[in-house]
């Protein structure tokens, strides 16, 4: 016997019916058929019985489902206390790849929130395996993953398989970003040959389900130069950028602010043959909460100033 079964007998006495209880129910009759046996034969007695009026309770059943609309009761009282706390409680668990757009709207939502009240955020910037992972074993609500286009249908099968729903964010191409001393950033038009004697900087845990990592890095490095800085989070890559000669990424585009504070520009690449995109997955069944959907608008705003700047 489970909470299960007491909400099903409850609406069987309340219907008299176990073809109307299984549809306000949404399950089959034979399957509430099933149950309310299960349920009788755990207690040890018949808590109905088919009458020409429908179905009625039995005097056992009867006294039985006093209880367990009791119980029920208590269980709704406990889950409306749980509720009020809950909103009162403010959650937020994402996965995503290091990309300033979603940094930038990750901080908006932040500065949103009631200091008041309870504040539980987390931010983990990461490559598409660990994203997946983090919703389906580490109680994480929401994941960013990127991928190349060309690879989608790899990705569009692991969540299907892993039952995640998804949702686009963004397709775009990488821009080159580098200090704004840097030799090209003051050449109006850029090639990908221009960066032959230039220094890669890339994070170093790229992801493409069921393909080998050796292809995997093949397909997401540039092939132009033999020169590169491995690197595993997102606050090292200025540093490089600001202090180290020719060094350059290929990223997303950033919003001007975040260009404007860390002394970089981004500069579009002729002949880039590559796009990317960024995608939202959740488990499904999983609801968003009205913070995840601020959150949202708030990368909706942030994509929008960083294809802006681009463009500007």
């Amino acid at each position: 016997m489970n909470i299960l079964h007491l909400k099903y007998a409850a609406e069987v006495e309340r219907t008299h019916s176990i073809t109307g209880a299984a549809a306000n129910l949404f399950m089959s009759q034979p399957n509430l058929s099933r149950a309310i046996k299960e349920l009788e034969e755990s207690l040890g007695f018949a808590v109905f019985k088919r009458t020409s009026k429908g179905i009625v309770t039995t005097t056992q059943g009867e006294e039985f489902l006093i209880r367990a609309k009791n119980i029920l009761r208590q269980i709704d009282e406990m889950e409306e206390l749980y509720q009020k706390a809950k909103a009162e409680h403010q959650i937020f668990n994402i996965s995503t790849p290091r990309a300033c757009y979603i940094t930038r709207a990750f901080t908006s939502l932040v500065n949103s929130l009631d200091t008041k009240l309870e504040m539980d955020l987390n931010y983990k910037e990461t490559n598409a395996l660990r994203a997946i992972t983090n919703i389906l074993q580490n109680n994480y609500n929401l994941g960013i993953i990127r991928y190349q286009t060309v690879f989608e249908s790899y990705f569009l099968k692991m969540m299907e398989e892993k039952d995640l729903k998804h949702e686009d964010i963004w397709e775009f191409e990488y821009v080159a970003l580098m200090d704004r001393s840097h030799p090209l950033a003051s050449k109006k038009s850029l090639s990908r040959e221009d960066f032959k004697n230039c220094i890669e900087i890339v994070h170093g845990d790229p992801y493409v389900p069921s393909l080998q990592i050796a292809y995997v890095r093949k397909a997401e490095f540039s092939e132009l130069t033999d020169k590169r800085v491995y690197i595993y989070e997102r606050g090292t890559q200025y540093d490089l950028l600001n202090d180290v000669p020719m060094t350059f990424m290929w990223v997303s585009p950033l919003p001007q602010e975040v260009l404007d504070r860390h002394n970089v520009v981004q500069k579009k690449v002729e002949g880039l043959s590559h796009k990317y995109k960024d995608v939202l997955i959740y488990r499904n069944g999983y609801h968003l909460t009205p913070i995840d959907l601020h959150f949202i608008e708030e990368l909706e705003k942030a994509k929008n100033e960083a294809e802006a700047s681009v463009l500007s």
